[in-house]
């Protein structure tokens, strides 16, 4: 009986269903991986999401509030307020304009800032960019004079903040808020409200944001105004009322009496010494 030895070098190999089986379990591992980091990356982003909104929006609001205090106070300053939909979303623009006098009296623009909301073509995903333009007698930044003229010829309006969902400025009015606002008196001031939160589609077609996910500050434009205040009024040791609010006329010119008695005790002493 004769037996066939096997040529050297020769092993045995795997057939195409071990390596069909090897491919399927390799795919298997593979997407688990994948969606184990998809998630961690989106809960990261998540996270990142909830820790960096509420720093850009107070940003945001603040630059506004700066513009305000900065423009508030001089005189021939006007404040005009508008709020509209940009695809959908809700944007608003402010200006403060400012003008001077000459000397012929012909009124001379002296600064005017714009804040806007426009939509972002740019970006893959929908959302507005908030625009700030400067334009004035004066540059803005010193450092910039020789460049910033034909830089704000070329781009008049700056982007601050992309992203945003939601962009509105009010007018305080009565019990309620107003969103235009073009009179040439200043009003009491101003509620600006922002967010980076995903919309949802209303039943007009626009888009909207939850309330809980809004950002809102109110800026008064009159911070120097008088306010009226009272103190209570202090009781003594004995259970009786104290000296009334010394910040009242009455009680004012009821602590300068004594004073003003002992003035002209001094005078009418002194004519007789003479």
């Amino acid at each position: 009986m004769k037996t066939t030895a096997r040529q050297p070098g020769f092993r045995s190999g795997h057939s195409l269903g071990e390596m069909l089986v090897a491919l399927v379990i390799g795919a298997m591992v593979l997407t688990a991986i994948l969606g184990v980091y998809g998630r961690a990356n989106r809960a990261s982003e998540a996270v990142l999401t909830k820790l960096d909104t509420p720093v850009l929006s107070a940003e945001v609001l603040q630059l506004i509030a700066e513009d305000l205090d900065r423009a508030i106070g001089a005189d021939d300053i006007t404040i005009q307020v508008k709020n509209g939909f940009d695809n959908g979303f809700v944007t608003g623009q402010l200006i403060l304009r400012r003008t001077v006098r000459t000397i012929d009296n012909r009124e001379q623009l002296l600064e005017e800032i714009t804040w806007r909301g426009a939509y972002d073509y740019d970006s893959a995903i929908p959302g507005l960019v908030i625009y700030r333009s400067y334009e004035g007698v004066g540059f803005e930044d010193k450092l910039l004079d020789i460049k910033r003229e034909t830089l704000e010829s070329e781009r008049p309006f700056i982007p601050v903040c992309r992203g945003i969902t939601f962009f509105k400025i009010e007018i305080p009015k009565g019990d309620g808020y107003v969103d235009r606002w073009t009179d040439s008196a200043l009003p009491t001031g101003l509620k600006v409200t922002l967010s980076f939160a995903n919309p949802y589609e209303t039943v007009r077609g626009t888009l909207d944001v939850l309330e809980h996910e809004k950002t809102s500050r109110t800026i008064a434009v009159d911070r120097t105004r008088a306010i009226k205040f009272t103190l209570p009024r202090a009781t003594d040791a004995e259970g009786g009322k104290g000296e009334d609010d010394p910040n009242t006329t009455g009680n004012q010119d009821a602590a300068e009496e004594p004073e003003n008695r002992r003035t002209n005790e001094r005078r009418v002493r002194s004519t007789r010494r003479r």
